[in-house]
């Protein structure tokens, strides 16, 4: 079969033309795995995404305890993108736990093409949003399950009150040096700077909560914003800690579904700009020529999440003393086969 044909199956590739997809072939590669094979190793500096075509393939990643299972993930899924869009060392080692058919995403091939193609370039980012946002979608969600394995304290036993934050006026200039300093073009800057909102918060004010319907994501403009998950048993848990321009809420939006965590002000209280559902799609639409600069700035920002929740989920499994798998997967003493 044809690595088009191949790519045309699966879900993150849907939005592809079939011109792109041609154009994508010379970029793939297509290799087997028998099962127990190290598709990438911890610490390697590779930038390789990697689409499941048939097979298993665990993330893992070494502790004192052994090895913990990050995740398990199947056909149809993409893994490896995280590295291709902030070129940082990988985070974890993808194991085969079966024999394992593997479509290679070549970096510096896609690069090349992707300079030449600028809509083509667009299309790949969509489908490295769609696996980000999905994973860290399903990282928050298993989060509650980890604390109820490890049995950690309780810190709270009630979630605190919803609180409906304020609206104010700040000048247009303020929020135009905000947009500029991200690079957008000249007509994203306008049209951000004119439609978005302007919220103040004060110290722990709620901004949204986990399960609420969404119709605004957002951006910092002053000070800081926690994103955090109430576990019941737990109590409450910080997931990042967010500062002037980055952006936050997003997901929610654009794959309609309820909020996967809270939003509020930090200690010190923080300034946003709320962008409406319909300035965000028809900035990301992508069906016209969307704004390739602030997708890569979201794609960004949703990998960078997800190695700090990683290495958070890591550092909880360590204080545990190794005793609970989590609701992130399992792990393997030192000495034991790999399973």
């Amino acid at each position: 079969m044809s690595i088009p044909y191949l790519l045309r199956r699966w879900e993150l590739f849907a939005h592809f033309t079939d011109p792109q997809l041609e154009q994508l072939g010379p970029c793939v590669s297509r290799s087997r795995y028998p099962a127990g094979a190290l598709v990438v190793r911890e610490g390697e500096e590779t930038a390789d995404a990697y689409l499941i075509e048939s097979g298993e393939v665990r993330i893992q990643r070494k502790t004192p305890y052994g090895s913990f299972s990050l995740a398990t993930l199947e056909p149809g899924d993409l893994f490896g993108e995280t590295c291709f869009i902030d070129r940082s060392a990988r985070s974890g080692d993808a194991l085969t736990l079966a024999d394992t058919d593997l479509l290679m995403l070549n970096p510096l091939a896609l690069q090349a093409l992707a300079e030449r193609d600028q809509r083509l370039n667009l299309a790949l980012y969509w489908t490295f949003w769609k696996s980000l946002s999905k994973k860290l979608r399903q990282t928050n969600d298993k989060l509650t399950q980890f604390f109820s394995e490890t049995g950690r304290p309780a810190t709270a036993q009630t979630p605190p009150r919803h609180d409906a934050s304020g609206e104010f006026r700040i000048d247009l200039a303020s929020k135009r040096k905000l947009f500029q300093e991200q690079k957008l073009s000249t007509l994203e800057i306008n049209f951000l700077t004119s439609l978005s909102k302007e919220r103040k918060l004060a110290p722990h004010k709620v901004l949204f909560r986990e399960g609420e319907n969404a119709e605004e994501m957002y951006v910092v403009l002053e000070g800081r914003v926690m994103i955090s998950k109430y576990i019941p048993g737990a109590g409450e848990e910080a997931l990042a800690f967010l500062e002037r321009g980055d952006y936050f809420g997003e997901m929610a939006l654009i794959e309609n579904q309820p909020r996967s965590a809270d939003a509020k002000a930090d200690d010190g209280g923080a300034v946003v700009l709320a962008i409406p559902r319909e300035v965000l799609n028809g900035i990301l639409d992508i069906n016209k020529l969307s704004s390739l600069r602030l997708l890569k700035i979201l794609c960004t920002l949703v990998a960078t999440r997800l190695r700090e929740l990683d290495d958070k989920i890591i550092g909880w499994f360590i204080l545990a003393g190794g005793g609970a798998g989590g609701g992130t997967g399992s792990y393997d003493r030192p000495g034991d086969p790999v399973r």
